[in-house]
């Protein structure tokens, strides 16, 4: 529970370069993992789902400074 929490406070510290560059970083990983579940076996099917969140967290963040920009 600690962990999310301090990852929320991580990703709210971020700009808006920072908050690009993660999740860029992010979906390039959920793709590696993507294709390391075609050539080879994966034994941790649950950082799928982590990665995701992962994603829209940031998505969520990014979403939010940029129309605080705006405004």
């Amino acid at each position: 529970m600690m962990k999310k929490q301090k990852e929320k406070e991580e990703l709210k510290d971020l700009s808006v370069e920072e908050l690009k560059i993660k999740v860029e970083s992010l979906r390039k990983e959920l793709f590696t993992l993507h294709l390391n579940i075609v050539t080879t076996h994966i034994k941790d099917y649950s950082q799928f789902p982590k990665l995701r969140r992962g994603v829209a967290r940031a998505l969520t963040y990014l979403r939010q400074k940029e129309s605080k920009n705006t405004k």
